[in-house]
């Protein structure tokens, strides 16, 4: 521990943002960084507690040793802290800009609302890990013969794959896509994270000697059961796809689109890709209605403010939640408590306790939505009836469970009860022989360091049973 009083000397810190009419101009990520002595001040605010409950399974899926590397930053020992928070972490450039932090909440000063700016700092030494060269392939020294095909090229599906090429497998990873990264680069907007960063990262994986074929929809161009007989292990990595549904009135209309089917277009404008034969969905000079009050929704806002909207309102079906938690009740884990991010904090009006009825329109184009107020129990409220002007609804309400059409109907599975591909968090074994799930497919929709928690125990997995039980992945 660097600074034993650091805590009570040293006021919390955090990254600002550019002001709102800054950047909605632009598209690019917006966090105005620290110095180096802040963020060195800022580790030295650490505890060393006794119980860190930052890096448990409460606060951090992939088990970073945030202590560890707050002393070695604090210490200015950044080239240290890059290999401690690798040693857990593939990718922290990812985590430190788009993981919402339970860490932060889990920490011990977070019980006085003063955590340790732990995301800021993960992301301070990443970046200036790149910066420094300190970041280059590892290419594994022997080669053990297996091949290994990873369908999908998210968080889980990539951090699988670098785990298990380092250890000296051909590993091939399958992207439907134009360029691998899933839903961080073809979800996330570009001012959350900017994609360069992700293919500076393929380009480290390819030099170490991953393989990427992308343009390759398994289970529509190639079939599964093709790719399981070339290969010693397939690893399903694919996300959590379905989107949930509002099937009520009016659903039919043109003008009334999923957040995925939103988001990507914005994404493939910022890089040049084209949109292909899809329908062109665009916010400018629109009035917008977002239907979800999370990550997603926040992201639609953001993005349909940067393209010119009218207006933006976002709708939830629950209650406003309290502004502060009772820390009593809930600390160290994940509180219920109102947060305002980034993009609604540019200029969006939010409504609680709102159910669609209904959407109408003329022409078949959407123009209005019929809506009501609820109680806690999400009955209509009497009186509470009114309307809202729409030219374009963005669906916003999660994901149910993976895409069964497809790879998943044909390779026969066993499923959950949510529809999930069925493996335990031990073994990550399917029913069917050499195949194994990782992230989304097999947990459901979650967080980006869970998404790299699974594929990094699914490689270790992987590895021990191609090689008769002996790996040297960690946990």
């Amino acid at each position: 521990m660097g600074k034993v009083t650091g805590f009570l000397e040293i006021d919390r810190r955090a990254r600002k943002n550019q002001t709102a009419s800054d950047r909605i101009r632009h598209y690019r990520e917006f966090l105005l960084p620290l110095s180096d002595q802040d963020t060195r001040e800022q580790a030295a605010r650490c505890m060393d507690c006794g119980i860190p409950f930052c890096h448990g399974p409460t606060g951090c899926p992939v088990h970073n040793q945030i202590p560890d590397w707050n002393d070695l930053v604090y210490n200015d020992d950044w080239e240290t802290a890059s290999r401690n928070l690798h040693s857990t972490n593939n990718f922290p450039e990812f985590t430190g800009r788009i993981c919402p932090a339970p860490c932060e909440e889990a920490c011990t000063l977070n019980i006085e609302d003063s955590p340790v700016s732990i995301k800021n700092i993960e992301q301070a030494i990443a970046d200036k890990a790149w910066e420094n060269g300190w970041i280059s392939p590892e290419p594994a020294t022997n080669s053990t013969g297996k091949k290994i095909a990873i369908i999908g090229s998210g968080p889980s599906g990539l951090a699988a794959a670098q785990q298990l090429t380092r250890t000296g497998h051909e590993v091939h990873v399958f992207e439907k896509h134009a360029h691998p990264g899933g839903l961080l680069r073809y979800g996330i907007p570009d001012f959350k994270l900017e994609k360069h960063l992700i293919s500076r990262r393929i380009e480290q994986m390819e030099a170490e000697g991953t393989t990427f074929h992308c343009n390759t929809h398994i289970g529509q161009d190639t079939k599964i059961s093709d790719l399981v007989d070339c290969h010693d292990a397939v690893l399903l990595a694919g996300g959590s796809e379905h989107p949930r549904d509002l099937p009520i009135d009016g659903r039919e209309l043109n003008g009334i689109h999923f957040a995925m089917d939103y988001l990507p277009q914005q994404n493939r404008r910022n890089s040049g890709e084209q949109l292909g034969a899809d329908e062109p969905i665009h916010a400018g000079g629109k009035h917008v209605v977002v239907i979800g009050g999370g990550d997603t929704g926040s992201d639609c806002i953001g993005t349909a403010i940067r393209q010119g909207s009218i207006s933006v309102t976002q709708l939830e079906i629950m209650p406003m939640p309290p502004v502060k938690e009772v820390k009593d009740l809930v600390w160290p884990h994940w509180p219920l408590k109102l947060r305002t991010s980034s993009s609604q904090a540019e200029g969006a009006t939010r409504e609680w306790s709102v159910l669609t009825e209904c959407f109408s329109g003329k022409s078949g184009h959407v123009e209005r939505l019929q809506c009501v107020r609820v109680d806690e129990k999400f009955q209509p409220l009497e009186g509470s009836a009114f309307d809202l002007r729409a030219d374009l609804v963005l669906i916003a309400m999660g994901f149910v469970h993976p895409v069964q059409e497809g790879m998943i109907a044909d390779i026969g599975a066993e499923l959950d009860s949510r529809k999930n591909v069925q493996a335990n968090d031990l073994d990550y074994k399917t029913s069917v022989d050499k195949v194994f799930v990782a992230g989304d497919m097999r947990r459901g929709q979650s967080l980006i360091v869970w998404a790299i928690r699974e594929g990094r125990q699914a490689a270790r997995a992987m590895d021990a049973w191609l090689m008769d039980g002996e790996t040297i992945l960690p946990r």
